[in-house]
């Protein structure tokens, strides 16, 4: 049997960096495990069986943005005994929307290619860049590894540029995984934030027209926002109203499978299995349940007992013209509530937050097929469908966490 394969986690305290890690010491996969991350476990939130699997691994602090001094560096991607490591898993990136370019430029594009010249130099065998799904035109059909790219916000405009770049590296044995909505336990923001587009009731003035509406909550990878919006609502004792249509596209991937595509994609990319070794291999990751927006309310409206609705088309481009008044209304509705409901509980501190992006507003659909993996791997995924109770699990765990209010 060949021995198990030495593994650097780049990003690894972040939402599927910590369920990655728990899945390869929960399953013995690595001979070695090594984490990096600018956020220490201790201040990360991690619930009892992360804080388990990182007591397992090497935990160096550290930010990989293009500030690191090259001896940091250098130690980072260095083994104890001097060697280097096998995998290297790239889950590093900035997560916030909204932010000027030249952060993007900084702790995406630069980043990423700073680790993966690193891994050339070290003879990786495998470096994983975990993507997004955001880089793809939003159309009518599912996008294919292939599709045509047209990435709808800023960040995933990075992540192309960087998906491309690695792409074209000589010496980069290069896996690009670009996953769906991605949710699960230990979702709080970043990618989570583009679950929704819902709605609380304001007059807000629209060109020379004043309509009531409201939104709510961002529609990127988890389903910690709508989740915290839907109690805000619970609440409120009011409707949740969402932007646009219920047949827009949000499709979704359990954050297990995701890491067990990391994994499974990184064993296979070494193995005899793979037919072009060496050559990039770009997989999406999506679950076969076509996800949209009705889909995740129906598991809503069970949670929290509340009703949903949508405004529609020619509602929703009305609201779109004056965006930025809207979000800003709209924050300052769901933030007070949502306050209060942390005070009542005696909650002094928590990371979630039902605040909402501006970019994250628009009738931009998120349709993968998540199949390609399948059939060139082997892969097989687990969940095939988003649950209510997959989305109570999320719930319960940050209820055990201290950072949600107990019902």
């Amino acid at each position: 049997m060949a021995p198990q394969p030495t593994v650097l986690v780049l990003g690894g305290v972040g939402f599927i960096g910590r369920n990655f890690v728990a899945h390869l010491v929960e399953n013995g996969l690595a001979a070695e495990i090594r984490v990096i991350d600018k956020v220490l476990p201790q201040t990360a939130y991690l619930n009892k069986r992360f804080q388990a699997a990182f007591e397992k691994v090497q935990f160096m602090q550290g930010d990989l943005s293009n500030t690191i001094p090259p001896e940091k560096f250098e130690k980072i991607f260095t083994r104890d005994d001097g060697s280097s490591f096998d995998y290297v898993i790239n889950l590093a990136s900035e997560t916030k929307f909204s932010q000027l370019a030249e952060i993007y430029e900084e702790r995406i594009y630069k980043l990423s290619i700073n680790c993966a010249k690193e891994a050339v130099k070290r003879k990786a065998k495998v470096f994983v860049q975990v993507s997004t799904g955001d880089i793809y035109e939003s159309s009518g059909t599912a996008s294919k590894e292939d599709s045509k790219t047209k990435p709808w916000n800023l960040m995933a405009q990075y992540k192309l540029k960087v998906d491309k770049e690695l792409q074209d590296m000589p010496g980069l044995n290069l896996v690009i995984l670009r996953p769906a909505v991605v949710y699960g336990i230990g979702a709080m923001a970043g990618l989570s934030k583009f679950y929704a587009l819902a709605y609380t009731v304001h007059a807000v003035r629209i060109e020379m027209l004043t309509i009531i509406f409201g939104f709510g909550l961002p529609r990127k990878k988890n389903a910690a926002p709508r989740l915290i919006c839907g109690r805000v609502y619970q609440h409120l004792q009011k409707t949740m109203e969402f932007l646009w249509t219920k047949d827009l596209k949000l499709n979704t991937v359990h954050v297990q499978d995701v890491v067990r595509a990391i994994w499974h994609s990184a064993n296979w990319y070494v193995s005899s299995d793979n037919a072009q070794p060496g050559a990039p291999a770009i997989f999406n990751l999506a679950d076969e349940n076509n996800t949209d927006q009705e889909a995740v309310n129906t598991h809503i409206r069970s949670i929290f007992g509340i009703e949903t609705d949508f405004k529609g088309t020619v509602f929703s481009l009305l609201a779109q013209s004056d965006m930025k008044e809207a979000t800003e209304e709209t924050n300052d509705m769901h933030l007070g509530p949502w306050s209060n409901l942390l005070k009542a509980a005696q909650i002094k501190s928590s990371p979630l937050t039902p605040y909402l992006d501006q970019e994250l507003l628009c009738n931009n659909a998120l349709s993968l097929d998540g199949t390609k993996i399948c059939v060139s791997t082997g892969f097989t995924y687990e969940h095939p469908k988003v649950t209510t109770q997959s989305l109570r699990e999320i719930i319960t765990d940050f209820q055990e966490l201290g950072i949600w209010p107990r019902d």
